[in-house]
């Protein structure tokens, strides 16, 4: 047997390095080499096992990486690669730019806007994030966000603001969860076990104040004589007989509305459950739709702002109750009407229900129902508009 010989090691030298020309590999020693290609191209390649498997690794060409330096990187990938890693991937993750949360939360905002929703649910999102979380940890990277850096955020808002502490809490986790998706963290998501560290928030079943059914009619005729901009009286009394929501009727539009046939289509963009709703309209509605017309003949919008071009302010219903100095909301007469049409209706409830755009609970009873019971609901609407509108307002107390 012939005995065996030594690896090569070193066997390159700077000088020689220079002089190299012919194409082919030029071995250094330890699986180093110097490629030189037929074009002339000069590059360093370490030869090594990988995981069972024989790679070869580029290692960066003779311009850039010196013959010290290629021996220091091949040590450096052969230790990897002995080790059980692969010295490849460590090197991609080492190039990877981390981004920092408010990079990540824009990323994440700007893939997902174009499936909620509405525009003032993606403005909102974001919003909050810019409010609350950006100010103080935004130009960490988001792989080394952790709990304390939640708790920091949170804890100022958790008691005084609950509703949006937990809003907020629930967008970090979703940015959270693409930075893990993305490769950019690792390791389970930290917001999950920052309420060990937050106090108990308040019961959250409560009820936004409104105005007992009974009250209504002596409302809707203190809200004429208010001195509320008749757009905005036109557009409250509106939302009252209709018993929509209040972005529903702020971003109503002439398109969605057909005089005709009284029938308001409102589309499922702008509905909470993504559903088009259809509302029938009481003679009172068309009679306050024609004037809001007057008032705004070349307006997009049934109830304009300052500026046909624009909607009436979220705030504009908010106002008038305080100037009624009534401590309630306009969301509350959807619940003025739910009661109203329970004890002093024989409605059937899925009428009901289906008046106020609320989903069916019962996934088998939702499968099969396709209608939306616009005639029975359209005698229902008409009923309250008549209750709404009476005259017994005038002698039903209102309380301040």
């Amino acid at each position: 047997m012939k005995p065996r010989r030594a690896h090569p090691d070193k066997v390159l030298t700077a000088a020689k390095v220079k002089k190299v020309s012919k194409a082919g590999r030029h071995a250094d020693g330890n699986g180093l080499y110097l490629v030189v290609d037929p074009s002339g191209a000069r590059r360093w390649v370490l030869r090594t096992v990988v995981r069972g498997r024989r790679r070869d690794i580029g290692l960066g060409g003779l311009r850039i990486v010196s013959l010290a330096e290629a021996r220091d990187l091949a040590m450096q990938y052969r230790r990897i690669a002995r080790a059980g890693g692969d010295p490849l991937e460590e090197r991609r993750n080492a190039r990877r730019v981390v981004p920092t949360f408010e990079a990540a939360a824009r990323s994440v905002h700007a893939e997902h806007k174009a499936t909620w929703r509405n525009a003032k649910h993606a403005s909102q999102w974001i919003n909050t994030l810019a409010q609350y979380v950006f100010p103080l940890i935004g130009d960490r990277p988001v792989d080394q966000i952790d709990t304390p850096d939640l708790l920091k955020v949170l804890m100022p808002i958790w008691l005084t603001k609950p509703e949006t502490a937990r809003r907020v809490r629930q967008r970090i986790s979703t940015v959270l969860d693409w930075a893990k998706a993305a490769g950019h963290r690792s390791g389970d998501n930290p917001v999950a076990g920052v309420a060990k560290g937050l106090p108990k928030q308040p019961d959250r079943k409560t009820h936004l104040p409104a105005l007992p059914y009974a009250e209504v009619p002596a409302f809707v005729h203190r809200l004429r004589a208010s001195d509320a901009t008749e757009v905005v009286s036109l557009a409250f009394e509106f939302l009252i007989l209709t018993a929509a929501r209040t972005s529903e009727v702020l971003e109503a539009k002439w398109k969605e509305i057909d005089l005709k046939a009284a029938v308001w289509t409102i589309p499922g963009s702008r509905m909470k459950a993504g559903r088009e709703h259809r509302v029938p309209l009481a003679l009172a509605c068309i009679t306050i739709l024609k004037r809001a017309r007057e008032l705004a003949p070349d307006g997009d919008y049934v109830f304009t702002g300052r500026s046909n071009e624009r909607p009436l302010s979220n705030m504009a219903f908010l106002m008038a109750l305080r100037r009624l100095k009534l401590d309630i909301t306009a969301h509350g007469f959807r619940s003025a009407f739910r009661d109203w049409a329970s004890e002093r209706t024989n409605f059937p409830n899925e009428v009901c229900e289906l008046a106020l755009a609320h989903t069916i609970k019962n996934k088998v009873e939702a499968a099969y129902r396709r209608g939306d019971l616009l005639d029975k609901r359209r005698d229902l609407m008409s009923t309250w508009a008549q209750f709404a509108t009476s005259a017994k307002g005038k002698v039903v107390k209102l309380r301040a």
